[in-house]
């Protein structure tokens, strides 16, 4: 099948999937359902492009992206979690983070940008933190989404020879290269401690963007499991996405 088919039949499947989503989205504002869903992962791993693929058929009323700039004074002052509650989905509501509360294990953890002491106070409270939200009613869904260093490198150099990424340039961008290191080790601890049965995490591999993308939607499909909609979709490819467990087990393994 030529490059050309591949793109079009990629295409037919993706739109397939935009349905089922929204017929989901229907069935869970009908049913008063409350939805969260969180996209971690290193710069460039694809965070923006599955989000924009998973919400852009959805109401536009009740879906919202939540993409916090860098805290305040105020927000260094209080509660970690407080900017992040009254953010969370109300009755009917799909609330996805790209990037969420994780910032503090993650690139607050590498740069130097919290205490350390702050760093172990929010892993040692994440998992009572989203045992709360999930038994208030909130499906949370926890998605690392993993990326070779070759891979992040072509696309962070993509975006600085682009004009129309401009905005996605960020002084960081280097340093996401130069200490990758850290960040792998950043993020083992990360899931390590924060993976649990109220808040699995469920990694996705996304050298392949458009792979990444379809398998995303496909998993958000299955677990909320609309009965007309979820449940004729395939599920996603166990090579793309699958659960932390497995990289526990040593059945899995992420970019090194």
């Amino acid at each position: 099948m030529s490059k050309k088919n591949d793109k079009k039949e990629a295409q037919k499947r993706l739109e397939a999937l935009q349905v089922a989503l929204v017929d989901t989205q229907i069935w869970t504002m009908a049913n008063g359902q409350k939805v969260c869903i969180l996209l971690e992962g290193r710069d460039a791993a694809g965070k923006d492009g599955a989000i924009k693929r998973l919400t852009e058929c959805l109401s536009v009323r009740n879906t919202h992206v939540i993409a916090l700039p860098k805290p305040t004074d105020f927000d260094r002052g209080a509660w970690w979690f407080q900017r992040y509650v009254n953010r969370l989905p109300s009755t009917g509501e799909w609330v996805v983070y790209n990037r969420s509360w994780y910032n503090r294990a993650g690139v607050e953890k590498v740069m130097g940008f919290s205490t350390p002491e702050q760093q172990e106070t929010f892993i040692r409270d994440v998992p009572d933190f989203e045992s709360m939200i999930v038994r208030s009613g909130i499906t949370l869904i926890k998605l690392w989404l993993d990326i070779s260093i070759k891979e992040q490198k072509e696309r962070l150099d993509d975006r600085r020879a682009d004009p129309r990424k401009k905005l996605k340039v960020s002084d960081l961008d280097q340093v996401a290269q130069d200490r990758w290191a850290d960040y792998s080790a950043a993020r083992d601890d990360m899931l390590r401690r924060s993976h649990h049965e109220h808040g699995p995490w469920i990694c996705v591999a996304t050298d392949s963007k458009v792979k990444a993308r379809e398998n995303i939607l496909r998993h958000v499909l299955k677990v909320l499991d609309c009965p007309h909609a979820g449940r004729e979709v395939a599920a996603p490819n166990p090579d793309i996405v699958f659960s932390y467990d497995e990289v526990i087990e040593g059945r899995k393994t992420l970019e090194p």
